[in-house]
């Protein structure tokens, strides 16, 4: 584990712990599905692009995802995006097709969940990681989410949930994201977002500033999707009436935005 991982040696370890428990959880719900021959059922479909409204819409998501048996991420509103992400990528992508999980956590809920969907080609990665991790047929990789190793066209979709914010260069991204995908192929994307961002002047964490994205940065991810072939899916929802995400580390309210885009062909 490297030393240099935002929150130091105890708080990787954590994570590792937390990774472990999650997937041999997932080995054995997988096993159970296979000798009992069971199809899992999929979520209702949501809109991928979408803003957090409310603290009822979060509950909803983690209600329904209790009712599908599925993992639940520990910080509870964030599972309003990861079933957003499932539901987006089950909608579109055959258990067959390729995913990758930009930037994603150890304890990120995304790729095991697709694993119980029994899709196989699954990556991960992350800047933090020293070193390759498998889970089964599930590779997590070191690397940068803007310059991958990837040849072109690998994969049918992208997710990326809660990392933009934490310094990623949006545009190489974006850039980087549309040379992996294949046409047809499709990006979820989800971040903090305020319709009047707080003031985060002094606040950081995991190494960068705090930031929360205003509707005008918004606005420029999505023209500067458009301008790689990432054509947004859906309608841009800015407004919000509540603001239910509580971030207690740094002490802010705001709320989660997400947005769907599919590759032109």
């Amino acid at each position: 584990m490297a030393n240099g991982a935002p929150g130091g040696i105890a708080r990787e370890a954590a994570k590792w712990a937390a990774e472990q428990v999650l997937w041999n959880r997932v080995a054995a719900q997988h096993a159970l599905d296979v000798r009992s021959n069971r199809t899992r059922r999929k979520p209702a479909s949501v809109a991928p692009t979408d803003v957090l409204n409310n603290r009822a819409d979060w509950e909803r998501a983690c209600a329904q995802l209790r009712d599908l048996k599925l993992p639940l991420h520990h910080d509870k509103p964030k599972n309003w995006d990861a079933l957003a992400a499932l539901s987006f990528v089950l909608d579109n992508v055959a258990s067959s097709g390729a995913v990758l999980d930009a930037g994603c956590a150890r304890y990120s809920t995304l790729l095991p969940t697709l694993r119980l969907y029994g899709f196989t080609d699954l990556f991960g990665n992350n800047l933090e990681w020293s070193r390759p991790t498998h889970h089964g047929p599930v590779r997590l990789l070191p690397g940068d989410m803007t310059a991958t190793s990837f040849p072109d066209a690998r994969f049918d979709a992208i997710t990326c949930l809660s990392v933009i914010e934490h310094g990623v260069p949006i545009k190489g991204f974006l850039v980087e994201a549309a040379r992996l995908l294949k046409p047809d192929g499709v990006l979820f994307m989800s971040t903090d977002y305020d319709q009047e961002p707080p003031d985060t002047t002094g606040k950081a964490a995991y190494g960068q500033p705090v930031h929360i994205f205003s509707p005008d940065e918004i606005r420029d991810i999505v023209k500067q999707a458009d301008d790689v072939g990432l054509k947004l899916v859906g309608e841009l929802k800015l407004a919000h009436a509540e603001r239910p995400v509580h971030w207690e580390r740094v002490g802010i309210d705001y709320t989660f935005i997400t947005l769907g885009f599919r590759k032109s062909s």
